[in-house]
């Protein structure tokens, strides 16, 4: 017991830590949200121009009216921050300078300090990137506001699902300079992949069904962003969201566990290449 309470002490130190880190950069804070505002109105004008296309004012596209479109939009650019698909740790670079030794010297897991300190950057992400495009929008555009008390709850639990997601996913993409040493191809193709298939560019149910459904099944990108901004303007009932979340978890501990085994592989191959 004492030990698993000094590695949570541990864990939430490092989470405080990166929170407090995240703070102090004030200037770059601001400057990435102007752009993700700028961003939001372009795209928020695109698919509202979609939704007109489809016929009279109020119509809906793919189960989306107007002012879900809106919010859809800028909830999309709010957890593009705080989910952080593109941001990938530093690990490819620790792991092609070396540096990673040291790490793998100190008594934590890996996965466990990288997914701890990702969590700290979240909260304040949370708090800034995610809030801020939203009351923009507000302002701009006529938004939907949950009518389940029940889904503000909800959508916390979601997005801090997505967070655990992405930096297991992420994690996976950087890991892969264990063999490759340079991973930036990777980080290019995961950075085209997740933004085509998780939401970010479009909502899913534009897809052909066959390719969403087999998207949400076979694949964890549609929980990195498609499903928290459903979950926030409510698009399906309320046990069908419960079940999307419920996917959420189990995708977080399906990454989280093959990122630990990609790990131990890469400690065991460190080893054998001398260290």
């Amino acid at each position: 017991m004492d030990g698993g309470a000094a590695s949570l002490r541990l864990y939430g130190a490092l989470a405080a830590a990166e929170f407090r880190r995240y703070v102090t950069y004030r200037q770059a804070l601001f400057a990435v949200m102007f752009t993700n505002t700028v961003f939001g109105f372009l795209r928020c004008y695109v698919l509202l121009g979609v939704a007109a296309g489809a016929g009279a004012a109020g119509a809906r596209v793919a189960g989306y009216d107007p002012p879900r479109l809106a919010t859809y939009v800028w909830i999309g650019q709010g957890l593009l921050g705080t989910v952080a698909i593109w941001e990938p740790p530093d690990l490819a670079d620790r792991i092609r300078s070396g540096d990673v030794v040291a790490d793998l010297l100190r008594p934590v897991d890996p996965v466990w300090q990288y997914l701890a300190a990702d969590l700290g950057r979240a909260g304040f992400a949370g708090l800034t990137r995610l809030i801020g495009p939203i009351l923009v929008g507000a302002l701009a555009f006529r938004l939907y506001y949950p009518a389940r008390p029940v889904t503000y709850p909800l959508f916390v639990v979601s997005v801090t699902l997505a967070v655990v997601v992405s930096l297991a996913c992420r994690y996976l993409v950087n890991a892969t300079a264990y063999w490759l040493l340079d991973a930036r191809g990777a980080q290019i193709g995961w950075a085209a992949v997740s933004a085509t298939f998780s939401g970010m560019a479009f909502p899913l149910a534009f897809l052909p069904a066959p390719l969403a459904t087999a998207l949400y099944l076979a694949t964890p990108f549609p929980y990195l962003i498609q499903v928290p901004a459903d979950v926030l303007i409510e698009r399906r009932t309320l046990p069908v969201t419960v079940a999307m979340v419920g996917g959420q978890a189990a995708w977080a501990l399906v990454m989280l566990a093959v990122a630990r085994r990609v790990q131990r592989r890469a400690e065991r191959r460190l080893v054998i290449q001398g260290g």
